[in-house]
């Protein structure tokens, strides 16, 4: 889905005053949810990626990023993920060569070329998959919402230019649930990018001085410099295009036309073909969560824009996951860690 123009904080309208009951509704929906529930403890840790907000945090570069770090340090991390947009019930791990997004999602497509990734409706039967299969930590990407899995580390991705939108529930904000309750359970929060949001500001406001914000920034990977002062065409669904096309625009290209699609949208191959035939002479490019989503014959005819993690400073997030590191690579070791949220704010 695309984000009604309502939602930004920017923008005002009798809309978000009109359907504030319904968002009332469902966050006391959710509330009562999370107090009935009745967590599971999984024999290994599990550290969630989450957000508050629908769509186009960067939650998906966090958890590679993570499991990449974990990887890196000689631990054996699985990522479980809900598959969105794919037909998948799982569990079921996901092979990079004969799945597709409509079978078990874009971003799971991308979190399986850092680590072995697993689709599955429900949370628990995925992570016990994964434990099977020998992961020693389990990263769940997206899930903040979810009850029913005890989280040993969960990190609040957000948006600085986007921040909360307009701080109201769905459907009359973008919100999953209030940000006072969503804070209430972060361990650390992840700001990407420049604060234009004032997500820091809110966050002491509300009185969280001391939850760590770790401050990380989402730039393009590999050598693009071809591209500078050429005109090129591009085109992207996902949470927020516009920030695919600005980030064009940020390494030299001339932005000679674009296209915005809903998150997680089915290409036809007749929508590609459109694009291409508005593209004569000039390179088409898209996101690599968009490139997943196309036709092998598509694939070869666009080119991707590829999205890594920089952290402000890295040794911050190394400070959160090293007592689970430490913990696996002790001898006879049954604890799991104690989370460390005591870094200054």
């Amino acid at each position: 889905m695309r984000a009604p123009d309502f939602w930004d904080r920017k923008t005002d309208g009798v809309m978000p005053s009109l359907l504030r009951p319904l968002g009332c509704l469902v966050a006391g929906v959710g509330s009562m949810r999370r107090k009935a529930a009745a967590p599971w403890r999984a024999p290994v840790p599990v550290i969630c990626i989450g957000n508050l907000v629908v769509g186009g945090a960067g939650k998906t570069p966090v958890a590679i990023d993570i499991v990449t770090r974990l990887k890196n340090q000689g631990v054996n991390a699985h990522v479980v993920s809900r598959g969105y947009g794919g037909s998948e019930l799982g569990p079921v791990q996901v092979d990079p060569i004969n799945h597709d997004s409509r079978t078990v999602g874009d971003e799971p497509l991308l979190l399986a070329r850092s680590a072995p990734t697993w689709v599955s409706r429900d949370r628990r039967k995925g992570i016990e998959a994964a434990v099977a299969a020998g992961a020693q930590i389990v990263v769940m990407d997206d899930g903040y919402q979810n009850p029913n899995v005890e989280k040993d580390l969960s990190l609040l991705v957000v948006d600085g230019g986007y921040g909360f939108g307009n701080a109201r529930v769905m459907p009359a904000g973008p919100l999953r649930e209030p940000v006072d309750a969503g804070l209430a359970r972060a361990d650390a929060v992840v700001l990407l990018g420049a604060d234009e949001a004032d997500v820091w500001g809110r966050i002491q406001r509300l009185g969280y001085k001391s939850l760590k914000v770790l401050r990380a920034k989402l730039e393009p990977i590999g050598d693009f410099s071809d591209l500078k002062n050429q005109k090129v065409f591009a085109f992207a669904g996902i949470g927020r295009p516009e920030k695919f096309f600005k980030t064009l625009e940020g390494i030299g290209c001339k932005l000679a036309g674009c296209r915005a699609f809903d998150d997680h949208h089915p290409y036809s191959e007749a929508e590609v073909l459109s694009i291409l035939a508005d593209a004569v002479d000039m390179q088409v490019l898209t996101t690599a969560k968009d490139h997943v989503r196309l036709s092998a014959k598509q694939k070869d005819r666009v080119r991707v824009l590829d999205i890594g993690m920089r952290w402000k400073n890295a040794d911050e997030i190394d400070l959160l996951l090293a007592p689970f590191v430490a913990a696996l690579h002790a001898p006879q070791s049954s604890q799991q860690p104690p989370v460390e949220t005591s870094l200054d704010g």
